[in-house]
């Protein structure tokens, strides 16, 4: 059986705890290899490396810094295949989701490969006699970044580029479930020219999470995960003293008016309520239709949702996956017989649906007619489970929406600019889309929700991402005049 390590200082480490999980591949349901889980002293030992490699990476020049992020990329480009078959292998979603999800990891490599001019300061000249003021940036130090499972390679790749970027050294914790990609991002940044101790990799559990979180040589933590553990991040962090970016779950909503494209509204519920078996943040899981929307939408969704293939993610025409673990899995299921249970209506049953024999899957679930005070509706369930509310009017679609307690992602499809307008002036979420049912922004903007979506400071890569991982100082200048002071410059001082 595989020993999957730690990364430290770069190379491979077996660490102290004795402890190990497993790792699966959810297609076949068979354990594929152990990941070693980190003990308190391996965080700092992980710490302790990074510290000590700050301390030159911090000065080295921003032209060394891009070169070392365009090799990088490159590398990435050409290992592009590999990295998605080993996401799949381990997380179970389809090649073609892993390579989207690389692909966006990528997108923010090359935003970090611009550095030199994303750390470019402010300066004004004679903001009082003989005064000038200007901004630099400065790396903040050893910084953490903690993962979740369902995207094991972009995640990551929000983080860490754009923290060794700006000169901060990086200690990643991802997900124990599906750990492999970090290793092959380690080994790929060392082959880039990356001095060993800038990043490190360090499986484990909570126990890790804690020694990040309260070690004191540890500047900044990001994190990606659900709210209740986003919450705790950021509350444990700030305590000890760290900047904190921590995005947590969501529950998005996806309102549809009458006058909407039937067929782009339905691909679009589909699409973004199954795609990666329904475990991402973005996932659209409620479609709101106003008026007789839903009985021009719903024919149309079940059609598609008949058509899915579900099948392992390397197999071909492969459109859904399993999901990620056999306890993930059942208590999926277990939302199903919940959402039946307190009376919505079960259009699309995902438990009786036509499965592989093996492995941890689950098909395509459609509900009607689901009522707001409904666990399947309330609860962030993580899996391919679309529910459908129907609503009398607009506005009643829109305070929904803004009264749920999440605030990541959301989006309206209409016909309507003014309706649209309307939508975006009112909607209380950190990301919108217009007909675009998973607005994720390009990396040369930043990633962030609302409300019990996010905690911390800043949102995640572009803009805020610099921010979050640099610390901004201020500089007021004064230089006497020389020729007030009688110095001899040697040249002609006049005209």
């Amino acid at each position: 059986m595989e020993l999957i390590e730690h990364w430290i200082g770069g190379s491979s480490t077996a660490g102290t705890s004795g402890r190990r999980g497993p790792v699966y591949n959810p297609a076949t349901g068979a354990q594929t290899a152990e990941v070693v889980l980190a003990s308190t002293e391996d965080v700092s030992s992980a710490v302790r490396t990074a510290k000590a490699a700050f301390a030159e990476w911090k000065d080295s020049p921003l032209t060394r810094r891009q070169n070392i992020m365009f090799a990088f990329r490159n590398l990435v480009v050409e290992h592009k295949l590999d990295l998605a078959r080993a996401l799949t292998s381990e997380h179970g979603k389809t090649l073609d989701d892993s390579l989207g999800e690389v692909q966006r990891g990528l997108e923010v490599i090359e935003f970090a490969c611009n550095i030199a001019h994303l750390l470019k300061g402010d300066y004004s000249e004679q903001v009082s006699q003989g005064v000038d003021t200007y901004t630099v940036r400065h790396p903040r130090g050893v910084v953490a970044g903690i993962t979740p499972f369902n995207f094991p390679t972009m995640v990551p790749m929000w983080m860490y580029p754009m923290a060794i970027a700006c000169g901060n050294t990086f200690v990643l914790k991802p997900s124990e479930k599906d750990p492999s990609t970090s290793l092959m991002a380690a080994e790929m940044l060392q082959q880039a020219g990356l001095p060993d101790g800038v990043f490190n990799v360090l499986h484990g559990d909570k126990e890790a999470v804690d020694g990040l979180l309260e070690h004191p040589d540890v500047a900044a933590v990001s994190f990606v995960g659900s709210t209740p553990i986003a919450r705790y991040i950021n509350e444990t962090g700030t305590r000890n003293g760290k900047v904190v970016q921590a995005l947590g779950g969501a529950k998005n909503h996806m309102i549809v008016l009458p006058d909407a494209d039937m067929d782009l509204a339905a691909d679009a519920a589909v699409s973004a309520g199954y795609g990666s078996a329904g475990e991402r943040c973005m996932a659209i899981s409620v479609v709101v239709t106003v008026g007789d929307a839903a009985d021009q939408l719903l024919p149309k969704v079940q059609e598609r949702i008949d058509a899915l293939k579900v099948a392992p993610g390397e197999e071909e025409g492969a459109e859904m996956g399993p999901l990620v673990t056999e306890i993930h899995r059942d208590k999926v299921a277990s939302y199903i017989a919940a959402g039946e249970e307190s009376g919505a209506t079960l259009v699309r049953d995902g438990r009786t649906a036509t499965l592989p024999s093996d492995g941890f899957f689950l098909g395509p679930t459609l509900f009607d007619n689901v009522e707001r005070n409904m666990s399947i509706y309330t609860d962030e369930i993580f899996g391919p489970v679309l529910s459908v509310v129907r609503t009398g009017t607009y506005e009643e679609a829109i305070d929904m929406i803004n009264e749920n307690p999440y605030g990541n992602g959301t989006a309206v499809f209409t016909n309507d600019g003014g309706a649209a307008r309307k939508f975006q002036q009112e909607i209380e979420v950190g990301m919108v889309g217009i007909n675009v049912p998973i607005p994720v922004p390009l990396a040369f903007y930043s990633f962030g929700g609302w409300k019990d979506s996010n905690f911390g400071s800043h949102g995640i890569y572009g803009p805020e991402g610099i921010h979050f991982y640099t610390r901004q100082k201020v500089l007021i200048s004064r230089w006497p005049d020389p020729i007030h002071r009688g110095v001899d410059l040697g040249f002609p001082q006049h005209g």
